[in-house]
């Protein structure tokens, strides 16, 4: 059984930077195409940023480009998702999982941005 948790949100000032974590567990990780999801109050739930399974190639949503990195270790099955800047706009419940998104979903990890 595939279980995603994440972790690492909080409150952080405009500007403020986080470092998201996702462990994976009974999972084939290393050959899943992972990416990190994010649902804000009353709107659907968004991808953001992507990454092959090797690391590779990483794709950005237009809004969190040169802001946000998405990175993963194998060796561990663990995504992560390094936010600098952040804006207020970047409040939501953030997720991940394989793009497929055909793992059941984690409990996400909530990451406020408010002075």
């Amino acid at each position: 059984q595939v279980q995603l948790v994440e972790s690492g949100g909080g409150l952080v000032q405009p500007g403020g930077s986080l470092r998201l974590s996702c462990a994976a567990s009974g999972s084939p990780f290393r050959f899943a195409t992972m990416g990190w999801y994010r649902q804000a109050p009353g709107k659907q739930r968004e991808l953001v940023a992507s990454i092959t399974s090797g690391g590779g190639r990483t794709n950005y949503a237009d809004s969190v480009k040169e802001r946000f990195t998405i990175s993963r270790d194998n060796a561990k099955d663990t995504l992560y998702l390094q936010m600098n800047s952040l804006k207020p706009e970047d409040t939501a419940v953030y997720y991940c999982n394989r793009v497929t998104l055909d793992w059941p979903w984690g409990q996400g990890t909530q990451v406020t941005v408010s002075s």
